[in-house]
């Protein structure tokens, strides 16, 4: 862990910082008493600025923590986080530890909520997506007093423990392997950019790594909400209709990458002899679609497995020193039938 201590934050923490009672520090965090509009903002104020959260395990509870890790991800609906989550339960399973799920849906301001509700039940430990947050979110869990594991992004500085893959090196990747087919007239689909940070830091390397070789991308296009499967198809015609002399297609993830191949197999274009196609994920679901989308697999499973391995040995009573708590995996790139082969 990076972090040395994890002592969490007190009553008197705040009351120090803000240079009023503990009784009135806890008046307003309560929302009881009668307290002057002033200080309640003084109070609140410094309570927000070190991160504290108030405890609602009352009596002889309030020492300690519940047997909860708290695991906060931006969505339900795209298909990598369930997986996620897949893997985190495997490892929790016979454990007493049990996760809870809070969403986000992209939103920072949301993301601070949902942190704030959780750690005031005192989890074991915490597993939340991305290293980008708000400044009162990283003082909530620099603060917190417990394991803190951010998954799926390693381009970047963690509050503490991180497992992921780099974004960055993984648009890098496919940037090369495009070029190295022959590919050069290329279009660019994304989701919920740039709340995605991910996918941006993906688009980032993609295009890093084009430039290098003389290449720029020629047209892109980004939407959030929706199916993705048909914002795919409707996305590829429009895009194919404004630039014609397209010969690629990357797509910031495999749901919209299927619907711009079924768009294409649809209007009879030879894929991958006119135009490549490759998405991101490893989406197994998408195995069944009468040509497999190049890809590349983000390691969902294993990174929750390594994150709740990561909270179960701090959490256990003779922790592993040697435990790894920056992790960074190597997704694989699939060809599958979308992206030629150089033929020697």
């Amino acid at each position: 862990m990076t972090t040395t201590s994890k002592r969490p934050l007190t009553l008197r923490d705040v009351s120090e910082a803000c240079g009023v009672s503990e009784m009135t520090v806890s008046r307003v965090l309560r929302k009881r008493g009668d307290v002057s509009e002033a200080t309640r903002n003084r109070v609140l104020a410094a309570a927000k600025e070190l991160g504290y959260v108030p405890n609602q395990i009352a009596g002889s509870l309030a020492s300690q923590r519940v047997n909860l890790v708290a695991v906060i991800i931006p969505s339900l609906s795209n298909m990598v986080f369930p997986e996620v989550l897949n893997g985190i339960n495997q490892v929790l399973e016979d454990t007493p530890l049990q996760p809870v799920v809070g969403v986000t849906d992209y939103l920072p301001e949301k993301e601070e909520r949902v942190l704030y509700e959780m750690l005031s039940w005192r989890p074991s430990g915490v597993i939340i997506a991305g290293l980008e947050h708000s400044d009162a979110t990283r003082a909530m869990l620099r603060n917190a007093g417990i394991p803190v594991v951010e998954i799926m992004d390693t381009d970047g500085r963690p509050v503490d423990a991180m497992v992921g893959i780099s974004h960055r090196r993984a648009g890098r990747e496919m940037a090369n392997a495009i070029l190295k087919e022959g590919y050069e007239h290329i279009g660019f689909m994304g989701t919920k950019m740039p709340l995605d940070h991910r996918a941006r830091k993906r688009f980032e390397g993609f295009t890093e790594a084009l430039a290098k070789a003389g290449v720029e991308i020629e047209d892109r296009a980004f939407y959030s909400g929706g199916s993705a499967l048909a914002k795919g198809r409707e996305m590829t015609q429009d895009m194919l209709e404004r630039s014609p002399d397209l010969d690629f297609l990357y797509y910031s993830n495999d749901m919209i990458g299927a619907g711009g191949l079924l768009y294409l197999i649809d209007q009879k274009i030879d894929v991958p002899g006119q135009i490549g196609l490759a998405g991101f994920n490893g989406v197994e679901l998408l195995q069944g679609l009468p040509r497999q989308l190049a890809t590349m697999d983000a390691c969902r499973i294993e990174i929750g497995q390594a994150a709740a391995r990561i909270v179960l040995n701090y959490t256990s009573d003779t922790p592993d020193p040697d435990m790894p708590t920056q992790v960074t995996m190597t997704p694989t790139l699939s060809f599958g039938d979308t992206l030629r082969r150089h033929r020697r």
